[in-house]
């Protein structure tokens, strides 16, 4: 798979997505600026401290770019990579990405100290048993009709796709499963 695909590397763990996009033979880009998004094929939005992601974002003019890039190419975000992209944040003043239809509550399941993993069955191009992380993970509230639900935790959604987009309330790259990350290159 011959694709650059560009990891947002200003906070939280990017590092774990690049091995994994690396491990699935991608070039991988850290990007830092609208030039370095401009190269890239895809971008994955990993998951960190989502109010220092939007600060950051902001400071670097990235916004703008982002919202472009979204309307042209995939991006997958986990966790604050979600956060970023969903289109309402609940309880915040924060303006989001908008590049999904949903609504979101930030740490909904829990702080650090109640983070876990679980077992969960993702309907990717088949039927996917998953262990997930779910570490200070947002809760999607609510959706939109073109928001695809690829996978449910207690009856709420976990991993949605809407178009060329991908989001995961949880951490697939602390795992050394690839199937959500090759799903996503299937995808572009």
């Amino acid at each position: 798979m011959d694709m650059k695909i560009g990891v947002l590397a200003l906070q939280g763990d990017f590092a774990k997505h690049e091995e994994m996009l690396k491990s699935l033979g991608c070039d991988t880009v850290q990007v830092r600026t609208p030039a370095d998004l401009a190269i890239c094929e895809a971008l994955v939005i990993p998951g960190g401290e989502s109010t220092a992601l939007f600060r950051q974002i902001e400071f670097i003019d990235l916004r703008a770019p982002l919202i472009e890039f979204s309307h042209h190419k995939n991006i997958f975000g986990t966790c604050a990579g979600l956060i970023l992209m969903s289109s309402i944040i609940n309880g915040s003043s924060q303006k989001p990405l908008g590049i999904l239809d949903i609504s979101i509550e930030r740490n909904a399941f829990g702080r650090q100290l109640d983070s876990f993993k679980t077992r969960l069955i993702l309907q990717l191009e088949s039927e996917v048993s998953f262990e997930a992380f779910l570490i200070r993970a947002p809760e999607i509230t609510a959706h939109g009709s073109t928001v695809e639900v690829l996978s449910e935790f207690e009856g709420k959604p976990v991993l949605i796709r809407q178009g060329k987009h991908l989001g995961a309330c949880f951490h697939p790259e602390l795992t050394p499963d690839e199937a959500v990350h090759r799903y996503f290159l299937n995808m572009i």
